[in-house]
C-alpha cells in the first residue's frame, strides 16, 4: 500500500513490514508520532492486542508513556489504525535483513564478444575459450557477429557460426535469445547452465 512521505529522515524505499498477527503492510513512509493528522485513531498495542478508539493526543500519550512510538499502519482505515512500536528498532533491524537479502541475491552480468563472419579457425578458439570462462563465472554471453559491405547478403554465415558455437558451449551454457538480426549485426544471448538450473 502506497503512503505519503513523511517517515523519519534517513528512511529508505520499497521495504514493507508485515505486522502478522494482524496483517498489516507498514511502509517505510509511513506517518509516525506528531506527524499523524486523524484527530481519532484505532490503536493497537506493541503486543498485537486491541487497545481501542482514542483521540489523538491521548494515544500519542499512551506511547510516549510506553517509551515507543505510534505508526500508522492503516491510514485508509476509518479511523486509520496505528500501531505503538518501537519505529527506530523496526527500521534497523529492516536495514539489516535488506543488506542480508542482497547478499544473497546471485548478481549476473553480462560479457559480450564480437567476431566477424568470417572469422579465422584460430581467432574463433580463442575467442570460444574467452566464452566459456564467461560461462564458467556465471556471467551471461552476448556473442555478436558484425556485418559489412556485401557480407549482409549472406547473413546464414553469421547464423551458422553462432549456431555452431552454442553446440560446443552446450555443456556451459545454453541459449537464451536465439540469434536475431538488428541492422548490421546478428546478436545471441548465451546463459551459464548453473543460472537456468536456479
Amino acid at each position: 500500500m502506497k503512503q505519503e512521505t513523511s517517515a523519519r529522515p534517513g528512511a529508505g524505499r520499497n521495504s514493507l513490514f508485515l505486522c502478522a498477527e494482524e496483517g498489516w503492510e507498514i511502509d517505510k513512509h509511513v506517518r509516525v508520532n506528531d506527524r499523524i493528522r486523524a484527530k481519532e485513531v484505532r490503536v493497537v498495542g506493541p503486543d498485537g492486542k486491541q487497545i481501542g478508539v482514542m483521540p489523538l493526543k491521548e494515544a500519542l500519550r499512551t506511547a510516549e508513556e510506553m517509551d515507543l512510538d505510534l505508526v500508522e499502519v492503516a491510514p485508509q482505515a476509518d479511523p486509520p489504525v496505528c500501531k505503538i512500536m518501537d519505529y527506530g528498532k523496526y527500521r534497523y533491524e529492516q536495514s539489516i535483513k535488506e543488506r542480508e537479502a542482497r547478499k544473497k541475491q546471485a548478481v549476473v552480468s553480462f560479457k559480450e564478444m564480437k567476431m566477424r563472419p568470417k572469422i579465422d579457425v584460430h581467432d574463433y578458439e580463442v575467442k570460444k575459450r574467452h566464452i566459456e570462462r564467461f560461462l564458467r563465472s556465471g556471467h551471461k554471453v552476448k556473442v555478436t557477429v558484425m556485418f559489412r559491405g556485401r557480407e549482409m547478403s549472406h547473413t546464414e554465415l553469421g547464423l551458422n557460426l553462432l549456431r555452431k558455437l552454442a553446440e560446443e558451449v552446450a555443456e556451459l551454457g545454453t541459449v537464451e535469445s536465439e540469434p536475431k538480426l538488428e541492422g548490421r549485426n546478428m546478436q545471441m544471448v548465451l546463459a551459464p547452465v548453473a543460472v537456468n538450473k536456479k
